[in-house]
């Protein structure tokens, strides 16, 4: 169903969760060769550093089981143009990382061409070095004569590699691939604003309402042996390009012009009635988002909103459903609930999830929407915790309003800490603290896990530790956190470690501490002024 947030591997969600041509629009980034990792940077308290800057997941494919399995998966699949091109693509690159991206991509591409509907496209963001190979792959799926475009967005204005030793010119465009599955896709033409020096070059003129206008010519092309009907306008005949009574609403509503008398009467075309320029296939219009910018999440190739809105206005229309199978931080799916469209992403982080749920919350506080895959009862997180730690403990966090430490790949130790919650302490909750939380997802706990977490928040000068668990605590757990005593606040006093269960949470319990800051943890999303925000002023 729309409207809905998929955590896993995108290729299962496309195969057990969508419906063939059930999708009208696909935009999708998938991450290749950035030379780092994803990244979400979390907001810290002024003048605090945060630590809390983890790895989302590297963007590296390796040739490895996956891609050998996705590779013959294709191979012996439904598509025989793609299986040639892969089999060739393969003999040429050899078993490298490039090779495992593209197979992996291959397997993906052909279930996003089975969900797209007949009148559906798709937008594949990608840098240079691999759209040229991404471009042959989509010619196999779509068939050669789909590709609509390729559009190149300057995402930037300069970058200073030179001082680097870089032996290139800037690199400072990206590709988006459109691709339409049948002849008839949806497109709507966009525009943008003209430039100045046009505007002061051609709509010099101003009516006595300070309108800016051009004049036009009103002549019939061809003249009268093309059909143009011949008549007299302000002392002038000739053949016009309109008829006569089209001529006649045009003159009684001021909108024909004479600069002198004997002269051919010339129509005023007016500046704000002009819809822009058409886009064309270079969008140097947009740049990139910076880390000051109001929309910025932390993640370090987050695209603009603009860039995302202006290709779902192009090709989908209002109630249709976009989807995207990679969608980080989640810029599409904002993007298409603010535009009024339904959608559908997928990630197979639970941090990413966790980021767009609040990111869409933030923006829009009336929505609803549907998150598949998350654990929704205690024997889905427990065969969450059995499957991957990682992901567990990423989720596990986001109960308790934290955000991670640390990330896939620790690099060193993480010194006792899964996650960080900032506290609003001090006489008037004008100070800010910290809660480390530790999270167990094991059968066995014990009361020394506990004395680690208390060691843990007296070496760190925190406010207090948060113990959440999978397993049930012992009462010697019990006993070791109460006798930790209490920490004070404006707000009460609140226990210096808690205890809390993943049962207790998901039945909606939640920790004994002070109101989160919400300058503090995940970035915040400015609130839209749509639809659903509009419904939630007024109390829906």
């Amino acid at each position: 169903m729309p409207n809905a947030l998929h955590y896993g591997d995108n290729l299962t969600v496309l195969r057990d969760s969508i419906a063939s041509e059930s999708v009208d629009l696909i935009y999708l980034d998938p991450p290749f060769n950035s030379n780092a990792t994803y990244n979400v940077l979390f907001r810290a308290p002024a003048g605090q550093q945060s630590e809390a800057q983890l790895e989302a997941f590297d963007d590296t494919w390796h040739w490895g089981d996956s891609a050998s399995r996705a590779f013959d998966d294709v191979i012996h699949g439904r598509n025989p143009d793609v299986a040639t091109m892969l089999r060739a693509m393969r003999s040429f690159l050899g078993e490298n990382d490039m090779m495992a991206y593209l197979a992996m991509m291959a397997a993906r591409l052909i279930e996003l061409h089975r969900v797209l509907k007949p009148t559906g496209s798709l937008y594949l963001h990608c840098d240079p070095t691999a759209s040229h190979y991404l471009k042959i792959l989509l010619d196999a799926v779509f068939g050669a004569g789909r590709l609509q475009n390729e559009i190149i967005w300057k995402r930037t204005s300069a970058h200073s590699d030179h001082t680097q030793g870089a032996r290139h010119f800037g690199r400072v465009t990206d590709t988006v691939l459109f691709y339409a599955k049948g002849e008839n896709q949806t497109f709507h033409v966009q525009f943008s604003n003209y430039d100045q020096s046009y505007i002061d070059r051609d709509y010099r003129r101003l009516d006595p309402n300070g309108r800016r206008y051009r004049l036009s010519d009103m002549s019939g092309p061809g003249g009268a042996a093309n059909g143009n009907p011949v008549y007299e306008v302000m002392g002038v005949t000739r053949p016009w390009r309109y008829s006569k009574e089209r001529m006649d609403q045009f003159v009684a509503d001021g909108r024909v012009e004479q600069t002198r008398p004997g002269a051919v009467p010339q129509l005023k075309r007016y500046l704000d009635e002009m819809p822009g320029v058409p886009v064309q296939n270079l969008w140097a219009d947009m740049p990139g988002i910076n880390n000051r910018a109001s929309e910025f999440l932390g993640y370090p190739t987050q695209k603009p909103l603009a860039l995302l809105e202006r290709i779902i206005n192009a090709s989908s229309n209002p109630g249709d459903i976009v989807l995207d199978p990679f969608c980080g931080c989640g810029t599409a799916v904002h993007a298409a609930e603010k535009l009024g469209r339904q959608w559908i992403g997928i990630d197979i982080t639970h941090l990413s999830i966790s980021l767009i749920e609040r990111r869409l919350k933030d923006a829009f506080p009336a929505i609803a929407f549907d998150v598949h895959g998350t654990p929704k009862d205690f024997a889905g997180a427990r065969d969450l915790a059995a499957r991957n730690k990682d992901q567990f403990q990423w989720w596990a966090i986001s109960l308790v309003d934290a955000v991670p430490q640390g990330g896939v790949k620790k690099k060193g130790m993480d010194r006792g800490i899964d996650g960080i919650r900032w506290v609003r302490t001090g006489p008037r909750g004008t100070d800010v603290e910290q809660v480390i939380v530790s999270v167990k997802g094991g059968d066995n706990v014990t009361s020394a896990m506990v004395r680690d977490l208390k060691g843990t928040v007296d070496r760190e000068n925190a406010a207090a530790g948060l113990f959440v668990t999978l397993a049930e605590p012992t009462r010697e757990m019990q006993r070791e956190a109460a006798a930790s005593g209490l920490f004070e606040t404006s707000f009460g006093r609140h226990p210096k470690i808690q205890i809390i269960t993943i049962r207790e949470l998901l039945a909606g319990i939640r920790p004994d501490l002070p109101s989160l800051g919400r300058n503090e943890g995940f970035r915040s999303t400015p609130r839209e002024r749509g639809k659903s925000a509009e419904q939630s002023d007024l109390g829906i």
